[in-house]
């Protein structure tokens, strides 16, 4: 970016604040912001890898959740009293913004309501230029917030997975074989009916299937793809996805997918995605499993009345929606909220008016009695 646009950024952004800061309107609502909204951080975590919470919008509030998670990630996994050491050496999160203010604080909670010290206001202003980058034109679109939350939640998909091969890299060569890796606790403690268990989630054609380079060991891209098969490019793992929900529909056991089983399972999982597909000329239009009939009929390419793996290819992605899906939601979401003339798009002053869209996601209400959750719009 130029320095006359930093500039004039920079100028822009003092402009709007200005205006907000003394508009008679806003001043009530912000000493209202100031009054009821607090601040707060996750205090609970699940670390199955499928989970889908929605990741910060402020790179600097992600970094404080993730150093929080870590903690508790450390305490549930590694025996201290057998590594005294291993907390004064722990490597912070990769790429985090560094901000020495804040570390020293007793409680970070603090830190975010100490409006000297964290202005909502005066982030999303220096936040702005970063999103409005495709092209640089003085507004933030719903592709470049998606973009915006892709590269977020790539940072922290790959510091979990980061810290999942620390753990299971035995020998610390760098690489995971099959006799390394065990399964997750929360697969062990289920036992063999656990749904992931079942599927061939934890079993070695799982892992060969991620095992890009055919090597026999998972490097760090290849042991992510593991964990997070939805998201690979490999076309090998993405067909063992295909063939695990072909065995866990198949309620018959004859190796396919029958419209019963499609229509009574996976119909329910991808109708949603094709509602703009639906043909009303079509021959099953008028049925009750119409519009399921018709996806059926797309699909099964050889017309033998059945889905095969390769078959499902074409919607896997909606059996299990990609972390692009959950970062266009997001976005969809925060543009739907703070988009006041509607256009679609979000300049730096609709920003500033609504910060609180931003940061919905660790604030909550004090006079409240329900606390609002942003995870919440997405469960």
């Amino acid at each position: 970016m130029s320095k006359a646009s930093v500039i004039l950024y920079i100028t822009v952004g003092i402009l709007v604040l200005f205006l907000v800061s003394y508009s008679p309107k806003n001043k009530t609502d912000h000493h209202h912001h100031n009054q009821h909204h607090r601040l707060k951080l996750r205090s609970s975590f699940n670390f199955k890898p499928t989970r889908h919470d929605p990741i910060p919008f402020d790179p600097l509030v992600a970094d404080m959740e993730r150093r929080r998670e870590d903690k508790e990630w450390e305490r549930q996994h590694i025996d201290h009293s057998h590594n005294p050491d291993l907390a004064a050496t722990h490597d912070p999160a990769p790429g985090h913004e560094s901000q020495p203010e804040w570390e020293d604080f007793m409680d970070a909670e603090d830190y975010l309501n100490d409006e000297e010290k964290f202005n909502v206001t005066d982030r999303l202003i220096s936040l702005f230029p970063k999103l409005d980058v495709s092209p640089t034109d003085g507004f933030v679109t719903e592709s470049e917030l998606t973009e915006w939350n892709m590269q977020s939640s790539a940072k922290e998909v790959m510091h979990r997975t980061q810290r999942d091969m620390d753990v299971h890299d035995k020998n610390k060569d760098g690489f995971i074989s099959f006799n390394e890796y065990e399964p997750p606790s929360w697969v062990r403690n289920a036992g063999n009916d656990s749904f992931g268990y079942n599927m061939g989630w934890w079993k070695e054609e799982h892992f060969n299937a991620s095992d890009a380079n055919g090597d026999g060991l998972l490097n760090l891209t290849e042991f992510n793809d593991f964990l997070h098969p939805a998201d690979t490019k490999n076309p090998e793992l993405l067909l063992w996805l295909c063939k695990e929900e072909v065995r866990e529909r198949d309620s018959d056991k004859d190796g396919k997918i029958g419209f019963e089983e499609f229509y009574h399972g996976l119909f329910d999982t991808v109708r949603n995605y094709e509602e703009d597909n639906h043909n009303a000329t079509h021959p099953y239009h008028d049925l009750p499993e119409g519009p399921a009939k018709q996806l059926f009929a797309r699909l099964d390419k050889d017309g033998d009345g059945y889905l095969s793996d390769v078959e499902l290819l074409p919607i896997i992605s909606k059996i299990h929606p990609t972390e692009h899906y959950y970062a266009k939601q997001q976005a969809d979401y925060i543009i739907s909220q703070a988009d006041s003339d509607k256009d679609g798009r979000l300049t730096l002053a609709e920003m500033i008016e609504h910060p609180y869209v931003f940061y919905s996601a660790i604030f909550n209400e004090d006079d409240s009695d329900d606390d609002y959750d942003f995870h919440d719009e997405f469960r």
